[in-house]
This record gives C-alpha cells, structure tokens and sequence, in this order.
C-alpha cells in the first residue's frame, strides 16, 4: 500500500461571513480558484498532472449548487481533462474529502490528487438548501422528533452534561482569540483579490477580546420550550463563545510519496490514521470523543504521544467536553485558535484546520497531530498525521 503524504496545504484569510464582510464580493467558485492556483504555482505543478479534485462543500445550492471545485479549478485556467466531485458530510465535507483523497493514493487510484473545501456563508446562507422544506421524512421523525434540538441547544446540552459553566466557555473562547492573535499565519494564506483591494489576512480574529467583554453577551440560543425541556442546561452558549460565520476556502495537495520523490517535492507530512463515526444525534457535538479513541486505537497509539491536537471549536463547549472526557492537555489543544477566532466556513474548515494544524507542527517540532470535527447529525471524523 502507498504511503499518501501531504505536499502542501493552502487556505485564504477568513472573511467575516456578512453583507460588507471582507470577501462577501468574492463568488466562491472564485474563492475556489485562489487555493487550488496557489497549489500549482507555489509547487510549479504541471495542472495536467491532477487526477482528480475531492472538494467539500455543505450548502450545496445557488451559487455553490455546480460543483465548486470543477469550476474552481476551469476559472484557474488549468485543462479541463481533470475532474472533481463534492463532498458533504456537513462541517466535516472537507476533512472526508481529504480521507477519500489519501485513501485513494493509499489504494493506488491516484498519484496526485487535491482535496479542499469552500463555504461563502454570506453569499449563501447556512440552511439555504431547506427552504422551509421538511429534509426528515416521515420514518425518521417518528424515530426522533420531536426530540431533535439545533446545535446551539445540544452545545448547551453538551455543556451541561460535562458541567461547563459560562465563565469556563468565555475564558476559553478570550484563549483562542489570544492564541491567534498571537500567530503568523501568513505563510498558509493566500491573498484574495477583491473589488474594494487585496485581503491577505484573517479577519475574524479579536485581540482585545477578554472574559469582561464576553460576559456582557445574552444566550444566544434560551427559549422557553427548551428551558422546559432540558432544566439542567445552564444557557451560557453565547455568540462569543460560538465559532463565527465566515467565508474562505483551503486545500490540500496530496501525493503518493513516490509521485513526490519523483517531481522533487518536499512530503511535508504522511498520514498515520483515519476514523468517521456516528454518535447520539441529540447531543450531536460529541462524536469527536469517540472517533478520537477510535483513530488512536487504529494507529496504535495514546493520547499522550500526539502533540498537537485541533478539535473545532464550532462551540467551546466541544472542545472542552473532549478534553474532560479524555483527558487532553490543554497546551496542546488548538494552541494557535480555533474557530471562535479564525471562524468556521463550513465546507472549507476541515482542510482549513488541517493547513493550520500543518503549519503550526512545523513551527513547534511537533511529530504527530490529530484532527478532529463534530459534525450535524451527530457524526464526527478524526485524522492523525505524522509531520516529516
């Protein structure tokens, strides 16, 4: 079996993901075309070379309904022999786009493949595909509905439950502003040329957010039927304390190490192991507990040895339910930011975790890093990489 290893991996800046958000301008299939141009220039890759391009994307209707990386990568300019899919296993689409990437180098389907992901939340809002549309059915509603909640109910649920109070969660989200705040991304992001200039940086992070200003905050998601319903939550699930909506797009070049000794190109990192698994869909966000210890025991290996650990912060209440189930060092947990401060683009985050996660191993000397990320519909993947 081929070793798949990562050549390199590229995001644009985080755009807030709002009317006058800094790429709101930007059409996705643009913002498509900026990371996979990157990959080839940066890596002076012949285009041709590209087997296929696994690209995940979660609202998958309007502007974003005509498989973004076909189109991406046609706008580039680059020849139009190389194919695309598109991926949507909601937050995760990106990071399985990745998985079926590497497992297809693994399997020896490709010798070069790309995986990536975009999301322009404010040019197509997140549940623009429902519509008011019922997406159940029948069956499935008489399993579980009523009993369903929205993510920011089961946060407050999650929360509950592994006994986080609002001050831990905003301390938390105050560390991830800090955290990024504090780093260069600089040598991940690619520009983005946009009708009011160039945006080369994230613009999503908040230095001067603290635990003072995020205590004056309401509870984003009280109401008096949940409150009702589930009497122990304690409703500190705020919007600072929740990953942004955000615009952006990343990718990942991958290769069989062969491919990548044969064109000269530096392997950057391998991956170690893979995992998606299912959870309660009523708690929804907790999934990423148990693909953790399913992604370790496949790798053979402990919590401990893994240095660098990304779990998206889609609510802090995620991360810090992983670490208290599991025991996780909070240095080691995302120690440059997370989604509360670089947001989360839905599509793009799982390789815009991955770029960063990269990138920041590099920094430190850490050899291996696990990726994790709940996902709607209780579901979570998780992957281990070892840098080289």
């Amino acid at each position: 079996m081929a070793n798949a290893v990562i050549v390199d991996a590229v995001r644009t800046p985080m755009g807030r993901g709002k009317a006058g958000g800094a790429l709101s301008e930007v059409h996705p299939t643009d913002l498509m075309a900026a990371v996979l141009a990157a990959l080839v220039q940066r890596n002076k890759l012949d285009p041709g070379s590209v087997e296929d391009i696994v690209i995940g994307c979660v609202s998958q209707v309007g502007e974003q309904s005509m498989n973004p990386g076909r189109l991406g990568w046609l706008a580039a300019g680059y020849p139009e022999h190389v194919p695309s899919t598109t991926i949507q296993r909601m937050c995760g689409s990106s990071q399985q786009a990745v998985h079926f990437a590497a497992q297809g180098v693994m399997a020896g389907a490709y010798d070069i493949v790309i995986a990536g992901g975009v999301e322009s939340m404010s040019r197509v809002p997140m549940g623009s595909s429902r519509v008011d549309k019922d997406p159940y059915g029948e069956t499935f509603k008489a399993r579980y509905l009523p009993g369903l909640v929205n993510q920011g109910v089961s946060a407050e649920i999650v929360a509950a439950k592994w006994g986080l109070g609002r001050a831990e969660m905003d301390a938390y989200a105050a560390r991830s502003h800090q955290r990024a705040a504090a780093t260069d991304f600089s040598a991940e992001i690619v520009p983005v040329v946009t009708p009011a200039g160039v945006v080369a940086r994230d613009e999503t992070i908040r230095p001067q957010t603290t635990v003072e200003s995020l205590a004056g905050l309401r509870a984003a998601f009280e109401n008096p039927k949940d409150a009702a319903r589930f009497p122990q939550v304690g409703w500190g699930v705020t919007a600072g304390n929740s990953s942004q909506i955000t615009d952006g797009a990343s990718a990942v070049l991958i290769m069989s190490e062969a491919a990548a000794a044969r064109l000269g190109l530096r392997a950057r990192a391998r991956f170690v192991a893979f995992d998606v698994i299912g959870d309660d869909p009523l708690l929804m966000l907790t999934a990423p507990i148990p693909a953790t210890r399913r992604v370790l025991a496949k790798a053979g290996m402990q919590l401990g040895q893994i240095e660098h650990v990304e779990v998206n912060e889609a609510f802090a209440s995620v991360p810090l339910a992983w670490a208290k189930e599991l025991g996780g060092d909070a240095d080691r947990l995302n120690p440059v930011g997370g989604a509360i401060a670089l947001g989360h683009p839905l599509g793009a985050s799982g390789t815009r975790l991955l770029t960063t996660m990269l990138g920041a191993m590099e920094r430190s000397g850490a050899r291996f890093g696990l990726q994790t990320m709940c996902e709607a519909g209780g579901m979570a993947n998780a992957t281990i990489i070892e840098r080289i």
